[in-house]
């Protein structure tokens, strides 16, 4: 009973981010292209508001972290030394009847619970699906799968003007690789030295088979990634520190609740080799807790593996202790659309009013809203309109405002506490007497009359 519940909220939600402009399904004149996605005006808002956010918290409050954008198209060398070319990959298997592909991994722990395939082999997940005599979950037949198999996630495409002559590169997977060939450039020209960070926000894309659960799991997807430059032996600190700062900006910036957030440590057997300690700081969508930032003490292996495939010297050099070392990294990797999600998600509420209707209402913050204030003249006519444009010219420099004069008050009401929006202003012919209005709240919908002349205090105070 209580996932179906949750599976109505995300469906809910789905419809809302269509119905209300925040997100569109991709090419959908076109029948629509699988996973993709098209963030609608209001979308969009809320995407530019995160990444503000993160930006101003992550780099412009800090004295040791500063901002790089690398490129998408990267020198095919710089994946083979991260290890994605031979070992970024997800185990596959289809089912023969149906010709469906699923992750072995997600399929198995479905059946068997969470955890069940941390630290196993391929073969030894083959082994199990061999051992019981499983459906496809999309046809009903029984037995009817393939051997599963490894499937390379990056995007593989062409750089050159003709076939013969053209060389195979990639789509970027993340945005790490492209700060760390650039460290030496960083801590050169800014003259930085450990510790110390570099942050990007940026597009990645992964050719996800099990692509899923709206916005979640998405081939295109933008990150908000940086890694921290340390010295060996002070990257456990580190660590914690990120980790607890993450969660005071989810926490505090975002106003996401606290019992929407949980830390999950990796055990031992699910560290990538190159990590001595992750963490997963996640969150409880409406289908379940899922990751929503990863927090991970990457040690010095991908510096290591740029100096040796490049043939580059990319050690640090102290001249104060006259010593040259490959800093350790942590990285607090954090993808927008899933916060985006989680902010919706969060945000999202069915209220049920003491006259016995109920209202959809997303309690966004008002740093995250798209839009700040809706502007309404109670009539179209009679100079309340153009009383209502020359409050909207006096608070859009300072506030994105959205002027309505469709409809009813109370469904322009409606349409603002869906779109999140903090706070409402009414015009109406007390107005052209006494040059005050009324401001209505979203959550606590309380109305107060304030003076024109005052209004941009008043939103500097409340917004």
């Amino acid at each position: 009973m209580a996932q179906e519940k949750e599976d109505s909220k995300l469906k809910d939600i789905v419809s809302l981010c269509k119905r209300r402009g925040f997100v569109f399904p991709g090419s959908e004149i076109y029948g629509g292209l699988s996973n993709s996605f098209d963030y609608g005006p209001y979308g969009v808002e809320i995407l530019n508001n995160l990444k503000k956010l993160w930006w101003e918290y992550f780099v412009h409050r800090r004295e040791d972290v500063i901002g790089l954008d690398s490129s998408i198209l990267l020198h095919p060398g710089v994946w083979e030394a991260s290890g994605h070319i031979s070992n970024f990959s997800d185990p596959l298997f289809d089912c023969k009847s149906c010709k469906v592909r699923f992750r072995v991994d997600h399929f198995l722990e479905e059946k068997k619970g969470e955890g069940f395939t941390i630290g196993k082999s391929l073969e030894e997940l083959q082994e199990v699906l061999r051992s019981e005599d499983y459906s496809c979950p999309k046809c009903g037949t029984k037995g009817s799968f393939t051997e599963a198999r490894n499937f390379n996630l990056m995007f593989k495409t062409q750089q050159g003007a003709n076939e013969g002559g053209s060389v195979d590169i990639y789509l970027r997977p993340e945005t790490a690789q492209g700060i760390f060939i650039n460290f030496k450039n960083v801590y050169s020209t800014c003259r930085r030295k450990p510790p110390f960070g570099i942050a990007q926000i940026g597009k990645s894309f992964r050719n996800e088979i099990m692509a899923r659960q709206f916005v979640f799991r998405t081939r295109e997807f933008e990150q908000m990634e940086m890694e921290f430059f340390c010295e060996q032996g002070t990257q456990k600190d580190w660590f914690e520190h990120w980790v607890n700062y993450c969660i005071e900006f989810l926490e505090v910036t975002l106003e996401i609740k606290k019992e929407s957030i949980r830390i999950r440590e990796h055990e031992k057997a699910e560290l990538s080799f190159y990590s001595d300690k992750t963490s997963d700081i996640e969150f409880k969508f409406p289908f379940g807790w899922g990751e929503l930032w990863g927090i991970a003490s990457r040690t010095d292996y991908d510096l290591n593996q740029h100096e040796k495939f490049s043939k580059q010297d990319l050690k640090y050099n102290d001249q104060v202790n006259n010593k040259k070392y490959i800093p350790y990294v942590v990285e607090p990797a954090l993808g927008l659309n899933r916060l985006f999600l989680a902010v919706i998600s969060d945000a999202y509420e069915e209220e049920k009013l003491p006259d016995g209707e109920t209202r959809v209402v997303l309690h966004l913050s008002s740093k995250i809203a798209p839009i700040k204030i809706g502007i309404f003249p109670l009539m179209k006519k009679d100079g309340l309109d153009s009383k209502a444009k020359e409050i909207q010219n006096l608070l859009r420099n300072h506030w994105y405002c959205e002027y309505d004069d469709s409809g009813a008050i109370g469904k322009r009401y409606r349409r603002q506490d869906e779109l999140g929006t903090p706070f409402c202003i009414t015009i109406d012919y007390d107005t052209l007497k006494d040059e005050s209005v009324t401001v209505r709240e979203r959550d606590s919908m309380k109305q107060e009359r304030i003076s024109i002349n005052n209004l941009k205090t008043y939103f500097i105070d409340k917004i």
